[in-house]
């Protein structure tokens, strides 16, 4: 047993994990040498990667200020949460609404030790933590941490950032972002990023390569593909969009070339 609680046999720190990769381009602290040795063959294939997953991470912040501030969503569950990295989505949403609550899901336990460690909550608000895998939603939303801390009577942001392309065609990832958030409340959001090679499909194609090699194949997505998991949503203006595009505030920067993106967002109500 891992002094942290989890079974050591859990934590495999010899090979590179996705989250890991993300927190070492980042620029965070909570990754391996094995990590930093993928990320480095992914930038060399591609200098634009730490661009791209900054970009991503900026969406989800601008993304939940939205349904926080405009849409008045004031609970949120989380999938594929990752390192925490600050500004994290529940600091996000509290800084609107302090009673804002959060259920963070991940299934690796190093993931998860850092969230528990760092995630913590307004007085007014509360967070919560699921080890959940988004390929069982039935088991997400039956955890009892979600029925104490979430109302699924009241609406919900489902937020998928940067993690449904890890879903292979076999997984059936429509299937599996429906079986989430058919059972949420009219008035509820999809908040979504989906990773895509239509704007550098060469040098994407590479970092794809490059994931696979580490044992992290992933699925990358048209703008058609990544349409289809909104379908019978209401889309928010600007609806899906590379993420840059999505509501760009003070803080985008204007001269992102878009080749150097790879991930479509999206924001849509359900009736």
């Amino acid at each position: 047993m891992a002094k942290n609680g989890y079974p050591a046999d859990r934590i495999n720190t010899q090979e590179a994990h996705s989250a890991r990769v993300y927190d070492y381009i980042l620029g965070g602290k909570t990754n391996y040498v094995v990590d930093q040795q993928a990320g480095d063959a992914m930038c060399q294939e591609w200098p634009a990667m730490p661009v791209h997953m900054r970009e991503n991470r900026f969406f989800m912040h601008r993304a939940a200020q939205y349904l926080a501030r405009e849409e008045g969503i004031r609970q949120f569950l989380d999938i594929g949460t990752g390192i925490p990295t600050e500004p994290n989505l529940h600091e996000v949403v509290q800084r609107t609404a302090p009673d804002s609550r959060v259920v963070y899901v991940d299934n690796d336990p190093i993931v998860l030790t850092h969230a528990q460690a760092l995630l913590v909550s307004t007085p007014e608000g509360r967070t919560a933590y699921i080890d959940g895998d988004m390929r069982d939603p039935a088991a997400i939303l039956a955890a009892p941490e979600v029925a104490d801390t979430l109302d699924l009577t009241r609406p919900v942001g489902l937020m998928i950032i940067g993690i449904v392309h890890f879903l292979l065609d076999e997984d059936d990832a429509m299937g599996i972002v429906r079986r989430l958030l058919d059972p949420l409340p009219s008035g509820s959001f999809l908040a979504m990023t989906i990773g895509t090679a239509d704007f550098a499909p060469e040098e994407v194609g590479r970092v794809a390569s490059e994931y696979e090699s580490r044992g992290m194949p992933m699925r990358l997505r048209t703008r058609a593909e990544a349409e289809a998991f909104f379908t019978g949503l209401d889309l928010v203006e600007p609806g899906v969009t590379q993420v840059h595009y999505w509501k760009p505030d003070a803080d985008t920067d204007p001269n992102i070339d878009d080749r150097d993106i790879a991930m479509y967002g999206g924001v849509a109500r359900k009736n």
